[in-house]
């Protein structure tokens, strides 16, 4: 189903503070809600690249109260603690390392690596996730070590007038391990 997809962010020096929700329209609308709260902080070299240290509250309104978070009563919150790095632009690839911490008794694990490019005006980022898995396999499908997330997204702003872009993507995702696929396009506005 098409989703509607608000973000509100604000940054200052290394800190940013913001939320972002996922609303399906349609009749899944109340099942396949959304909505994350996130902070973190970022150090950043022009010759090392940018780490990133960070939390995500992972917030489904179909599970319950936004103030539950007794995860002994079904809390609808689950949070995330992670660290990232992205390359230079001489070494364009990035890794993110991010654990559940909160209301995940695997406490599941997921690390990502990628690798950016640009073919003319187009920017591309190949992506490849992978998991330990873990014993209750809640959240990502699976009790041992799989890749569960293979693709590309494409980025590209399309010019609408002198002074207005209009930016654009498209990804193509992969989880081997359910053996499903998604094709997922956006524009921001």
């Amino acid at each position: 189903a098409p989703s509607f997809q608000p973000t509100l962010e604000f940054s200052y020096g290394g800190f940013t503070f913001g939320t972002w929700g996922a609303y399906s329209i349609g009749n899944a609308a109340s099942v396949l809600s959304e909505q994350d709260i996130y902070a973190s902080y970022t150090v950043e070299t022009s010759a090392s690249g940018a780490f990133t240290l960070g939390v995500t509250d992972y917030y489904y309104a179909s599970k319950g109260k936004f103030g539950n978070f007794d995860d002994k009563k079904g809390s609808p919150h689950v949070v995330e603690a992670s660290l990232g790095y992205s390359g230079p632009e001489k070494l364009p690839v990035s890794l993110l390392l991010a654990v559940n911490v909160f209301n995940d008794e695997d406490n599941t694990f997921y690390a990502e690596i990628g690798y950016s490019a640009t073919v003319e005006d187009v920017g591309l980022n190949f992506f490849l996730g992978m998991t330990p898995g873990g014993e209750k396999a809640v959240y990502y499908g699976t009790e041992k070590f799989n890749v569960i997330n293979i693709g590309v997204t494409a980025t590209k702003e399309i010019k609408i007038t002198e002074n207005f872009s209009l930016p654009v993507f498209a990804s193509w995702i992969v989880n081997p391990n359910q053996e499903v696929s998604a094709l997922v396009f956006g524009v921001s506005l």
